[in-house]
């Protein structure tokens, strides 16, 4: 039998959750250099890395129809398949907002939220690259603790900011916006914990 880091899914695995680290990175870049005159190119831009990754877990899925025989259960490939591509639609989502609100001027701390997405898929990269070595792996556990430590800092710096939203701003409108935009930010981190969450969940059906 292959080895499991040498199997298809495993590296689709690997494959998937590099999209999420490029869409982080790419949102940062935009929110850095934020212009609202290139936020349909920039949208359009960030499509492509969501459509690739869309593409990329169609293609597991045609496989594993065909596969009889998978390393792990067949629903746990589908699960963490979706899971990975839904931590790239939350980020694209964020875009969006700021897009369809037509958002003139970043509030400051767009760049905590920013910091948190890109540090927590490089934490779930790297679980993701232990995930075929999980029976024997000591570096998983350690990766996937890392990954839920960053959504409770990723709550704390949504719950600071959507109260700092309510104390400063006056503009009813704005108030609307803002808060969705977090929330959307917010979204992002726990997208990522569910893919953590769903791998351990899949090591401890197989030890």
């Amino acid at each position: 039998m292959a080895k499991l880091q040498d199997n298809y899914y495993f590296k689709s695995f690997i494959k998937l959750g590099q999209f999420s680290v490029e869409a982080a990175t790419f949102l940062k870049e935009i929110l850095q250099n934020y212009d609202r005159r290139t936020l349909v190119a920039d949208v359009q831009a960030m499509h492509k890395i969501e459509h690739s990754a869309d593409l990329a877990q169609h293609e597991v899925m045609e496989k594993l129809a065909k596969e009889f025989i998978t390393p792990i259960e067949r629903e746990d490939i589908i699960a963490i398949c979706q899971r990975i591509d839904d931590v790239t639609d939350a980020i694209e989502d964020v875009l969006f907002r700021l897009y369809m609100y037509n958002v003139q001027k970043l509030r400051s701390d767009y760049n905590e939220f920013s910091d948190i997405i890109i540090e927590a898929c490089k934490a779930l990269k790297l679980a993701i690259m232990e995930f075929p070595y999980f029976k024997k792996s000591r570096s998983i556990e350690p990766h996937i603790i890392e990954v839920n430590r960053l959504e409770e800092v990723g709550d704390k710096i949504y719950i600071d900011a959507v109260r700092r939203l309510f104390i400063e701003e006056e503009n009813p409108v704005e108030l609307i916006i803002w808060e969705q935009i977090y929330h959307r930010f917010e979204k992002c981190s726990d997208a990522i914990e569910d893919v953590a969450d769903a791998i351990e969940t899949v090591i401890m059906k197989n030890r």
